[in-house]
């Protein structure tokens, strides 16, 4: 999937084939903010994007509300039992939390 990427905001690349127009959404965010952009081309698509982020980091700014980037570093996965005993075993035995111990793990896999 292609995205857009702008001051730390990821969004989609979608299409509407039926009025031949892109639109996206900024990726990562939680619940309760949606920031929404749309295009006849390519390069519009982009231009209001960023004129999308930018607006959202001003109504921050304005009203002293934090700034929500996509994807905060932070989430929660469900594992099986087992493998969150193994996973723990393994950091303790490398000296290193668990958290550090995922980090690692996660991007040796996607680098």
């Amino acid at each position: 999937m292609e995205t857009l990427k702008y001051k730390g905001f990821i969004g989609s690349i979608e299409v509407e084939l039926e009025d031949n127009t892109l639109y996206g959404k900024v990726l990562g965010l939680e619940k309760g903010i949606l920031i929404t952009y749309e295009g006849n081309t390519l390069a519009e698509l982009k231009e209001d994007f960023v004129n999308a982020v930018e607006d959202y980091i001003a109504h921050c700014k304005e009203n002293n509300l934090p700034l929500r980037k996509s994807y905060s570093g932070s989430f929660n996965i469900r594992i099986p039992s087992d493998l969150h005993a193994k996973a723990a075993e393994m950091a303790q035995m490398e000296g290193i939390s668990l958290n550090a111990f995922v980090k690692e793990a996660l991007a040796k896999a996607v680098i």
